[in-house]
């Protein structure tokens, strides 16, 4: 007998302890719900039907809005469900950009709401895209750059060019334009020859397009050139300057970390009013100190220490002093694609990792470095391949 006394007096005291609680948490809990959509990220691509999966660790009602029209509304969560599928139609709204908003109101006294708002993007197009130029277009020089561009339907997730062995991305002409572009740098020692380059775009949903053709490299005449440079002067430059390797191995740190990004718009312009080209592009030219090799730059001349300006807009990534190419200045332009410029006799009011404007003034034409006079020593590179700056100036190009 006083055995189920007991076990009656238990039972009830846990049956009231439990009203206590249910009373409690019905008049007195303040915790906002968890809400969780899974199948539906922010800012991403999404085609066909997208399957979603909603959650909540409370039970309540459950709203869901698409662009501020009802799709669900007041759905009962119930306790021990915690898990409602649901299916955005994508094919039955416009391509674009959309919003998903969620509301869960719990069963409490107070209505403790959670929110969650999703921001996506729908695109069932089909991927189309085309290359601009004729097929007859595509010849360039030994030491030039092949441009190619391409016009797509619609924005695109990566469009990547294959050629010579390499590969290098597209990227947008413009802000918001639907023509993509690369800058295919052809070195001074690459062998003439027609060569085939394909195309591989993705959307932003991963469908992809595949697209072949072909281009051809031409021989340049490249010059001779025989000079003379003072052994003195060349171990006074080594004493004053950082040694040719580190300058070698900053520029390919340049290239590598290079944003991906175009920091540029339009054509380039020269970096000075230029009188006279001292040494063209490519230049095969012969030195005590250095021997045959192939000078991968112009050497360009006006006034001794007259002002030197950016070509582009850009970067200052390098304001320094190498043995070889005296006071240097290098603008990183985006996408791998550099300005160099030595011998200056001073530096302009620049600084590294400062953003310059086209036409700025970044120092002095002058003769510091393996210099024999007064010029500029103007250089590109491509993914640290030297090209001809000067195609760049070019309107047409």
């Amino acid at each position: 007998m006083i055995k189920m006394r007991y076990i009656s007096a238990l039972i009830l005291s846990i049956i009231i302890g439990w009203l206590v609680w249910v009373t409690y948490a019905h008049f007195f809990d303040t915790a906002i719900p968890t809400l969780k959509i899974e199948g539906l990220k922010n800012d991403s691509y999404y085609c066909g039907d997208i399957q979603c999966l909603i959650s909540s660790n409370k039970t309540g009602d459950i709203s869901i809005w698409l662009d501020n029209q009802p799709l669900i509304n007041k759905f009962k969560f119930k306790a021990n469900q915690q898990e409602y599928p649901f299916v955005i139609p994508t094919k039955t709204i416009p391509n674009g950009q959309h919003q998903l908003k969620t509301e869960l109101v719990d069963t409490t006294f107070n209505k403790n709401k959670a929110l969650a708002e999703y921001v996506f993007y729908v695109d069932n197009r089909p991927l189309q895209a085309a290359l601009i130029k004729p097929d007859t277009s595509y010849k360039v020089f030994q030491g030039r750059t092949l441009h190619m561009q391409l016009q797509t339907n619609k924005e695109i997730k990566s469009a990547v060019v294959k050629a010579l062995a390499n590969e290098y991305t597209c990227f947008p002409e413009s802000k918001n334009s639907l023509i993509y572009e690369c800058f295919i740098p052809i070195s001074c020692e690459e062998q003439p020859n027609e060569y085939l380059f394909s195309v591989d775009i993705t959307d932003n949903v991963g469908n992809t397009l595949h697209l072949d053709n072909k281009f051809q490299v031409v021989i340049y005449p490249f010059k001779k050139h025989t000079l003379q440079v003072n052994a003195e002067k060349i171990k006074k430059e080594e004493e004053l300057g950082i040694d040719n390797k580190k300058f070698e191995e900053t520029i390919k740190e340049i290239s590598k970390n290079s944003p991906q990004k175009k920091l540029w718009r339009g054509a380039f312009c020269t970096p000075i009013d230029i009188e006279r080209i001292s040494c063209e592009f490519g230049t095969i030219r012969t030195t005590q100190h250095k021997g045959r090799y192939a000078h991968k730059a112009l050497d360009v001349i006006n006034t001794p220490k007259s002002v030197i300006w950016a070509p582009q807009d850009g970067i200052v990534v390098v304001k320094e002093r190498f043995a070889s190419g005296g006071n240097t200045v290098i603008i990183d332009h985006g996408w791998g694609i550099i300005s160099l410029f030595c011998h200056l006799d001073d530096f302009a009011n620049i600084a590294v990792n400062e953003k310059i404007t086209k036409g700025n003034p970044i120092g002095t034409i002058g003769k510091t470095g393996y210099a024999t006079g007064y010029h500029l020593h103007w250089e590109m590179r491509i993914n640290n391949i030297p090209i001809d700056p000067m195609q760049w100036t070019k309107t047409t190009f």
